[in-house]
């Protein structure tokens, strides 16, 4: 007879369920993005937007969190959450860039890095099935700080009360961020190929029909 799993486990849970908390909190912040196009570029509300903006990245934590919580792990939401915090990324720095709101240069040296390294990955893991890996907490440290500069810009070069002020911190945060993320891209590197070998591996050992 085989034990039942207990209630109270603490490690997750890991399926392929779609519907899941932390794959609809995922979903919600993602729909999030027509908004804060209206505001930025509809409206020509740059405050709104940015605070819209600054809050997405905030709550980037979230939806991990509830997936541990509730033990709901899902191979959906592993490959969900990411891809769509970098459609996220990118598509508001595309609009950050049409609108002058930040830095021609820093956004530019953003957005590339965010295209070449999302889609070096993309194209690894789709054509060639490499392993999936996680990301290094500098990269995520590197992400974060990004995810607060680019509002602080976009507060910046707002009428706001203290506009100044922003445009000054988010220097402070978004140069080591944008040092630090294109650091961690060529760190990543010997990671792909290793993931690239595993996967490799894994399909030659797998028993064919």
């Amino acid at each position: 007879m085989s034990a039942a799993p207990s209630q109270h486990s603490s490690s997750p849970l890991s399926s392929h369920r779609f519907l899941t908390a932390p794959n609809v909190f995922t979903l919600l912040r993602l729909c999030c993005i027509p908004l804060f196009l209206y505001l930025l570029i509809g409206k020509d509300n740059r405050a709104a937007a940015a605070w819209l903006l600054g809050g997405l990245g905030a709550t980037d934590w979230v939806d991990g969190w509830l997936a541990r919580r509730f033990n709901q792990v899902s191979e959906f939401g592993k490959i969900f959450d990411p891809t769509a915090d970098r459609l996220m990324f990118i598509v508001a720095i595309v609009a950050i860039i049409i609108d002058r709101s930040a830095p021609l240069w820093f956004a530019v040296a953003v957005i590339v890095r965010e295209v070449a390294f999302g889609g070096a990955v993309a194209i690894c893991t789709l054509l060639f099935r490499m392993k999936r890996f996680d990301v290094t907490w500098l990269g995520k440290l590197a992400t974060f700080l990004l995810m607060f500069a680019l509002p602080g810009f976009m507060l910046g070069a707002s009428d706001i009360y203290l506009h100044r002020w922003f445009q000054v911190a988010s220097w402070m945060v978004g140069i080591p961020g944008l040092t630090i993320s294109y650091y961690t891209a060529v760190t990543y590197v010997p990671t792909i190929r290793a993931s690239l070998r595993e996967g490799r591996r894994d399909r030659s050992e797998a028993p064919t029909r």
